[in-house]
């Protein structure tokens, strides 16, 4: 059925049929905009072309927003967490000038990963949602889980013959985010159904992992040597490095200000064709390899 195209219509009329043609067009934003942009068209005198230009621009920013909202909501982040509220001067040995680096994720669309490594409350995971987040909102299909949640699910998968299905469904994300890994340990199977997703994911869609453990500790979590080792090896070909430190800010700000509280300072890695100063720090992590990163535990400080 199509509507009658009628000539001198009333005020009222005319809204009426804009509507039902809004409605019918799927264009939400226009219909609710519409007044509001006509009335100022009226009072600014603007041209019919400029009129159309404003309207068709308010839907096109409002389906822009609502792609980002579903992208945010599709990535399953535990909690909202937005890069224009951080706060960087709860703690000055953050970077914004990196974060900010990052938070364009030129690292996304190369497809190199991304290691967040600090003790509890030191941000590593705020700093993980920030980003994923920021990736949602400029176009990425992002997708956050813990690591625990994550090897539960391939282990499942296998058993129910979907081993495949799940590792391609993980690997189509342009970025995965992989949470608090380092506070469980997995065993041989586990860590070999991980070790497929790092793979499919290797050198075409990134992967940002927060862990509260060194490369040195991390065969607390992955027990099995070969499978450690060839795992630190993808996190770390090209990749970005932040160290989030040992002080907990959580605790921190329940305890209050404290004197003689000795901080250690955040260090950041980033790959030298990104890092915005190319200072000592990307030297630094030129120098770090998988065949350099001791396997053996380290102990707790």
């Amino acid at each position: 059925m199509t509507l009658p195209r009628q000539r001198g219509l009333t005020g009222q009329a005319a809204d009426a049929a804009i509507d039902t043609a809004c409605r019918r067009l799927r264009l939400p934003s226009t219909r609710n905009e519409f007044p509001d942009i006509a009335d100022r068209a009226v009072k600014d005198q603007m041209t019919y072309r400029g009129f159309l230009a404003e309207l068709l621009m308010a839907e096109c920013e409002d389906r822009a927003r609502r792609r980002s909202e579903r992208r945010i909501t599709a990535a399953g982040f535990p909690s909202e967490k937005s890069l224009r509220t951080f706060d960087f001067d709860a703690n000055p040995n953050i970077d914004p000038a990196t974060i900010h680096t990052l938070a364009s994720c030129e690292w996304i669309k190369k497809g190199q990963p991304l290691r967040l490594i600090g003790d509890c409350g030191t941000g590593k995971s705020h700093m993980l949602i920030i980003l994923g987040t920021e990736a949602a909102m400029k176009g990425y299909r992002v997708r956050y889980t813990l690591a625990t949640k994550l090897v539960n699910e391939l282990v499942e998968a296998a058993d129910e013959k979907q081993l495949n299905k799940t590792i391609a469904r993980y690997g189509r994300v342009d970025l995965l985010c992989i949470d608090e890994a380092g506070y469980m340990e997995l065993d041989r199977h586990g860590a070999e159904l991980l070790f497929q997703v790092l793979t499919e994911r290797e050198e075409n869609n990134s992967v940002a992992i927060a862990s509260n453990e060194s490369f040195g500790g991390w065969t607390k979590t992955f027990t099995d040597p070969r499978v450690c080792a060839a795992i630190v090896d993808r996190l770390t070909f090209n990749g970005a490095i932040i160290e989030t430190g040992t002080d907990s800010h959580r605790l921190a700000s329940t305890r209050g200000p404290c004197r003689g509280t000795r901080r250690r300072q955040l260090k950041i890695f980033l790959p030298a064709s990104e890092h915005p100063t190319r200072g000592r720090e990307t030297k630094d992590h030129n120098a770090i390899s998988p065949a350099a990163v001791s396997l053996k535990p380290q102990a707790s400080k």
